[in-house]
C-alpha cells in the first residue's frame, strides 16, 4: 500500500503514511516534517492515552525536543472551548512557542480539537495527526478541517488548518470496540455512496473480511477512503463546491446527534442521516427503491442503526436548520444522483424533509 500525497491549492502539502504499527513513526516524521521543534505536546484522550500514549511519548523523546502530554476526558462532550482553554494554559505553562508542535493522538474529537488549538495558539503552530480510530482514519484526519462544538452545536467554531503529516497505524483498529468500528464504517459507506460505485460493491462483497478486521481488507478500505477524500479536498479545500458532498447524511445526522445529547456516535448518526438522504434521493427519482433498500441493508450488515427512537420529527427538522450548511434560509442538502455520484439540492420543502425524517423514527 503506497503512501498518499495531499496537495493544497495546487502545491504538495502533507503525506498520509499507512503503516501496521508505530515502528517507523520517527523516520516518517523526520523525513516528511524535517524540522526541529523546541517543544512537542502529544494530545490524547483518557481512553487512547491508556493504550498508546507511553509508546508515542517514547518515540518523540528520541528527538531533541522537550516532550510533554495533555489528556482530556474521552467523548464528544469534551470537544468544546473549555477543553481548548485548558490545553492553551498547559502550553503556556510549558513555554510553547511558534517553534513548537502539537501531536493529535486519538480519534476525531482529539484530531479536531488539537488541530483547532494549533491553528489558533500564537496565531498558528504546527501539528501532525496520528488517528487511532477507523472514523478518524477514513475521514476527520484528512482535509484540514478543525473545530469544536459550541453549546451542543456541532463544529460551530473551527478553522481550515493543514497538518504537517498524517501517520496511520492500522494496527490501532484492532483495539476498537464494535460501536466505534461501526461508526467508522458509516463514513466508509458514505464515501463509497457519494464517489465510487465499484468501492460500494467491494464493501458489500468483502463484508466478512472487513468485520473480521483482516489487515489487507482494512488497508484497502482506509486507503480508498483517503484517496476519495483527498481528491475532493484538493479540488475544493474550503468547501465552496464539491467538498460539501462529503456531508452526505450529516445535516439530519448532526441534528439527531445533538438531540440525542451525543449518546449515539457520530458515524451512527450519519447512518441515520444517510437513510433520510437516500429516501430524498428517491423522491427526486434519482435512485430506485431497490437501491435505497440495498444501501439500508448494507448499513445494517455493518451494525449501523437505520432508525432512532424517542425523538420528535419537528425537533429534528428545527435542529437541522441550525446547521452551518444552511444557504440563506434553505438547507443545502446532499443527495445521490446515482450510487457513487453525489449532488447538492436546496429546494426541499419542510414537508419533504419531514417525509424523510419519518422514515427513521421508531
Amino acid at each position: 500500500m503506497r503512501d498518499l500525497n495531499i496537495n493544497y491549492e495546487g502545491m504538495p502539502c502533507y503525506k498520509i503514511c499507512f503503516r501496521p504499527d508505530f515502528n517507523d513513526l520517527l523516520d516518517c516524521f523526520n523525513l516528511e516534517v524535517n524540522r526541529k521543534y523546541d517543544n512537542i505536546c502529544i494530545v490524547s484522550d483518557s481512553n487512547v492515552a491508556q493504550i498508546y500514549l507511553a509508546e508515542v511519548l517514547d518515540i518523540f523523546k528520541q528527538t531533541d525536543s522537550k516532550v510533554c502530554s495533555f489528556s482530556f476526558e474521552a467523548g464528544e462532550a469534551s470537544k468544546n472551548l473549555e477543553t481548548v482553554n485548558m490545553l492553551y494554559e498547559h502550553l503556556i505553562l510549558k513555554h510553547f512557542t511558534r517553534n513548537s508542535l502539537l501531536v493529535a493522538l486519538g480519534g476525531g474529537v482529539v484530531g479536531d480539537l488539537t488541530g483547532f488549538a494549533a491553528a489558533t495558539f500564537l496565531r498558528g503552530i504546527d501539528f501532525i495527526q496520528i488517528p487511532t480510530t477507523l472514523l478518524s482514519q477514513v475521514d476527520s484526519s484528512v482535509g484540514g478541517k478543525t473545530g469544536v462544538d459550541f453549546k451542543g452545536y456541532k463544529n460551530m467554531v473551527g478553522a481550515f488548518y493543514m497538518p504537517k503529516l498524517v501517520y496511520m497505524n492500522l494496527g490501532t483498529l484492532n483495539t476498537l470496540d464494535d460501536d466505534n468500528f461501526a461508526c467508522g464504517m458509516g463514513e466508509v459507506i458514505k464515501s463509497a455512496l457519494i464517489a465510487d460505485k465499484d468501492f460500494y460493491e467491494w464493501i458489500k462483497l468483502n463484508k466478512d473480511l472487513v468485520l473480521a478486521k483482516d489487515y489487507e481488507a482494512l488497508a484497502h478500505t482506509v486507503s480508498k477512503c483517503c484517496e476519495i477524500k483527498g481528491h475532493v479536498v484538493e479540488i475544493d479545500p474550503k468547501e465552496k463546491g464539491i467538498r460539501a458532498y462529503l456531508n452526505f447524511g450529516h445535516t439530519l445526522g448532526h441534528a439527531v446527534e445533538k438531540l440525542c445529547n451525543f449518546s449515539l456516535g457520530h458515524g451512527q448518526c450519519v447512518s441515520i442521516g444517510m437513510v433520510c438522504a437516500l429516501y430524498l434521493s428517491g423522491k427526486l427519482n434519482y435512485i430506485t427503491d431497490s437501491e435505497i433498500l440495498d444501501a439500508i441493508n448494507l448499513l445494517k450488515e455493518y451494525n449501523l442503526p437505520v432508525s432512532v427512537s424517542g425523538l420528535d420529527a419537528g425537533e429534528i427538522l428545527a435542529a437541522s436548520k441550525s446547521d452551518k450548511k444552511m444557504t440563506d434560509s434553505k438547507i443545502k442538502f446532499i443527495i445521490l444522483k446515482n450510487i457513487g455520484e453525489a449532488d447538492s439540492y436546496i429546494d426541499f420543502s419542510d414537508e419533504d424533509l419531514l417525509f424523510a425524517i419519518d422514515k427513521v423514527l421508531e
